[in-house]
């Protein structure tokens, strides 16, 4: 049967190649490159052999991809970018917020049915089985955008839209119920468990927070509330316990639930890979054959693939293979190697047993972090160091935490009362989860990120390592682990020097249509608002800036307005970074509740002197709208001068050269994005500016930076810096 791993391998390969690579000759290289050094890791078989099977299933592979793309995909790429009339059926709830309406829907286009995510505008009430007909503008979304979703179309509302209901099905049956299981446990479960537990079960992480799920990815435990085999392993557990592990009961009981509880996470690329798994579990138990785990993942990857090839794309997806490929590749033997140390263990059977499984936890980790690691470096930019701690600490309650949340689910049905007595008593556990969470995420160095070149370059080295090591026949992993903690020591000491080496630094973080600046002189760190396209990866890419140059404290925080562009991410950002001091335009009380910081109002001008270093701070001296009464900032260090006017047009510019003595500048940050009102002439012959930095979202629907200030700056003569162009901007003095 390993001939099935070896042909999937091919057939993966080949479909990988031709969703990201468009060069037919490329696609060809490099899966001719690719598989003969997979076909020899097992060296027991002949190398002809496995290669002849792999390289058949890359045939088939383009072929297939060939196939559907031509009946499937080709037919609505001419789609993109129109505006058409489509009637979109929803099939879950929808999610709202200030400006619009976001759910999961289907289409009939070209006589098939496509799923898709679609935006209304404004807040809609949404429920399964609604349609909704009207002009929708249509966009081909790149499918491993959405970690969980391998989701093809985007529609957004053109005009007006009607609505009407059409006949139900089994899904909204499903969704009706998900959506009554989450209702149930935040009834049951106190404020402070009850998304934790409603994340754990569904996988739904919507009122997760953004304190707690940023803890999760820092400390490495991120997966328990992501539903995968984790979860269906458990379930399993407990089936195969109540049927007394019968295996035709098993199995007539276990395939409904699999069926069931997939459908009920949603069928997730995760989920969908392990409920093939364990529907293969179940089969050999019926047929009495061995089950060989490589074959399963192999037949689990062939038949996603075979169902829909852009699956490959799916972040979930690609996580999900690669980590149960890490425990099959290496968990075996990095347990033997963990149990080495440990000889005379095996006369102590309960300190065995305790250790058996400590090094079982950690080796699973291990195993799973050998192919992750990259996947987690270049979709999220960031791998946690401490994640098989915080496993080996919080796995073995996840189980127990599980079953409970289950049976309350079914008590409530029947016993409302006794389900809440049970929801306090399971939320113990979680409180232990989610306190060793947080006390883990503030280890100093609990998490590295790839924003750094330095600890990218690691990354590779350790790889390089790895390589070695692999195909070495002397091994040596004490070696390998040491020259991989020495080179991290070397990659975070280089990060630190180089920030501590420069005497004043300006980034420009690219945020997306928004802006986050971060001001370094002399020691001291200020953020200058915090927001973008998304609130919380503004606040992650601030909080990564920080953390990669050892910053864990801030020294100011000023938020120029209150905008969400300007200070959305504010809240997520405090939760992660302190700060000793935060300016507000005004007072907005609600944002010092999430911060012990002096909360300053920024009601007349202000100064912030340290060293050779002050930053002035000018309030607006007009009425007008929160643009108009955005802060002004001059950070005025001694090799260098930023002016920064939040979202002020030409009249509040020229207010501020009224009011207070602007000095010539080396930078300026362009005002609200490069709008055609920003950077008036006069501002630009009163304080010349060398350097212009515009903070602004790739194809934003403003038209930002405007032709008009673009020709202005141009006739001026400064050098122009554009974030949707450049990315992040790093000026140093």
């Amino acid at each position: 049967m390993r001939k099935l791993m070896y042909f999937t391998l091919g057939f993966a390969t080949a479909i990988a190649s031709c969703a990201y690579v468009d060069a037919p000759f490329w696609k060809y290289f490099l899966v001719m490159g690719i598989l003969p050094v997979l076909c020899m890791i097992e060296k027991k078989q002949k190398f002809l052999r496995k290669l002849t099977v792999s390289v058949m299933g890359s045939i088939l592979g383009f072929f297939w991809f060939s196939q559907f793309y031509a009946f499937y995909l080709a037919p609505v790429q001419p789609l993109d970018g129109r505006i058409i009339p489509l009637a979109v059926r929803a099939a879950d709830y929808g999610e709202c917020n200030d400006y619009a309406t976001f759910f999961d829907g289907t289409v009939y286009l070209e006589g098939k049915h496509y799923p898709v995510q679609t935006r209304l505008n404004g807040t809609v009430g949404v429920e399964p089985g609604m349609c909704f007909a009207g002009r929708f503008a249509v966009r081909v979304v790149d499918t491993g955008v959405d970690p969980e979703r391998s989701t093809f179309l985007a529609v957004y509302q053109e005009g007006t839209v009607t609505r009407g209901t059409a006949r139900e099905n089994w899904w909204d049956t499903i969704a009706q119920l998900r959506l009554e299981i989450k209702q149930i446990l935040l009834e049951v479960f106190p404020e402070d468990t009850a998304p934790f537990a409603k994340a754990l079960l569904l996988g739904d992480t919507s009122d997760l927070g953004y304190a707690i799920d940023s803890d999760m990815k820092v400390s490495g435990v991120r997966h328990v509330v992501a539903v995968s085999g984790l979860h269906i392993s458990i379930l399993f557990g407990l089936l195969s316990m109540l049927t007394f592990r019968k295996r035709f009961l098993t199995a007539l009981v276990g395939y409904p639930i699999l069926f069931f509880f997939g459908a009920l996470a949603g069928f997730t690329p995760s989920v969908v890979r392990s409920c093939l798994m364990w529907g293969l579990v179940l089969l050999g138990k019926l047929a009495n054959r061995e089950y060989d785990g490589p074959t399963a993942l192999s037949f689990a990857v062939l038949m996603m693939l075979v169902l829909d090839p852009m699956v490959v794309m799916s972040v979930g997806f690609q996580l999900s293979v690669a980590s149960v490929a890490g425990i099959f590749l290496f968990t075996p033997g990095i347990l033997l190697w963990l149990r080495s140390f440990f000889p005379e263990l095996k006369e102590n059977k309960s300190l065995s047993f305790f250790m058996r499984g400590v090094t079982s936890s950690v080796s699973v980790t291990l195993g799973v972090n050998v192919f992750t690691i990259p996947l987690c470096a270049y979709y999220f930019g960031m791998i946690s160091l401490v994640s098989v701690i915080t496993n080996l600490l919080v796995l073995w309650v996840i189980g127990g935490i599980f079953y409970g949340i289950m049976v309350i689910c079914l008590i409530y049905w029947a016993v409302p009362a006794v389900s809440s007595i049970l929801a306090s008593l399971v939320s113990y556990p979680i409180r232990y989860v989610l306190w060793i969470v947080k006390i883990i995420a503030d280890f100093p160095i609990a998490a590295v990120y790839t924003v750094s070149p330095y600890i990218t370059a690691w990354i590779v080295f350790v790889y390089g390592m790895l390589t070695v090591f692999l195909i070495s026949e002397n091994k040596r992993p004490l070696i390998l682990s040491c020259c991989a903690a020495m080179g991290l020591c070397v990659a975070l000491l280089a990060d630190w020097t180089e920030a501590a080496a420069d005497d004043m630094r300006l980034t420009v973080l690219d945020v997306g249509q928004g802006q986050c600046l971060l001001l370094q002189s002399e020691g001291r760190a200020f953020v200058v608002d915090c927001g973008g396209d998304f609130s919380a990866d503004a606040a992650d890419r601030a909080a990564e800036a920080l953390l990669v140059q050892g910053i864990q404290q801030l020294d100011g925080m000023i938020l120029t307005h209150m905008d969400e562009d300007h200070a959305g991410g504010a809240e997520e950002l405090l939760s992660r970074i302190r700060t000793e001091i935060l300016i507000l335009p005004e007072v907005y009380s609600e944002l010092a509740l999430y911060t012990d910081a002096q909360v300053i109002c920024a009601a007349e001008d202000l100064e912030i002197t340290f060293d050779d270093t002050a930053i002035r701070i000018y309030p607006p001296t007009f009425p007008g709208n929160s643009n108009e009464k955005s802060l002004c900032v001059l950070f005025d260090t001694k090799k260098c001068d930023i002016l920064i006017t939040g979202d002020r047009d030409g009249y509040g510019e020229r207010s501020l050269l009224r009011h207070a003595q602007i000095p010539d500048v080396d930078v300026l940050i362009a005002g609200h994005h490069g709008a055609a009102s920003s950077c008036c002439q006069e501002l630009l012959d009163a304080v010349r500016p060398e350097i212009v930095c515009i903070s602004v979202g790739e194809g934003n629907h403003y038209g930002h930076p405007a032709s008009e200030l673009l020709q202005r700056l141009a006739a001026f003569g400064c050098d122009i810096y554009r974030t949707d162009m450049q990315g992040t901007i790093t000026i140093r003095r």
